[in-house]
């Protein structure tokens, strides 16, 4: 945990369990380390990422305003559930979707949640693979040219406690229309 910290605190990348699959990570409010991430998993800039937060008490310092159903979804989601909101904020300028949008998971058990929760600031998250590759479920289906890319890999003693599938991902808008994204 210390050492993936300060390789956070540092604009490093790191290799870690999310809870959900294995991700790559930075400190989302650092827009070098958020480039650092595009570059690695050869993604288009364009493309946004997940931010991760360890509390919904924190949603307020990153999205500008909060549609009331947002609220309901997060405290009521039994799975991992990503909501992209119109108004992201306080975060690296390219962590953003072209049209100001940012998309945030709320963590809320194990050593991702942790992880967050010490280091004081969101966090990157994006699965760990080139871009158009599949998204590993375990580490070893993880390539050697991510393995080789990043600045820290977390390590863990196993895939056990992962529940290898994505998040879902919703998007709202402010009058509370959302669309499935990824169920």
């Amino acid at each position: 945990m210390e050492e993936a910290i300060q390789v956070l605190r540092s604009g490093g990348i790191i290799l870690y369990p999310t809870d959900t699959i294995w991700g790559i990570g930075c400190d989302a409010t650092n827009s070098e380390a958020v480039e650092k991430v595009f570059a690695l998993k050869q993604r288009a800039s364009k493309k946004s990422m997940i931010t991760l937060l360890e509390s919904d008490s924190k949603l307020n310092r990153y999205v500008k305003q909060i549609p009331d159903i947002a609220w309901d979804i997060v405290e009521l989601s039994e799975k991992p559930t990503t909501i992209i909101y119109p108004e992201g904020y306080n975060v690296a300028p390219n962590l953003l979707a072209e049209d100001k949008s940012i998309a945030v998971r709320i963590v809320k058990e194990g050593f991702c949640h942790q992880l967050i929760k010490k280091f004081g600031k969101p966090l990157v998250s994006t699965s760990a693979n080139i871009s158009s590759e599949s998204a590993p479920l375990r580490f070893e289906d993880i390539d050697k040219r991510i393995l080789d890319g990043v600045d820290y890999i977390v390590n863990l003693p196993s895939d056990t406690k992962l529940k290898p599938k994505a998040s879902t991902i919703m998007k709202i808008d402010m009058d509370g229309t959302f669309t499935l994204i990824r169920k």
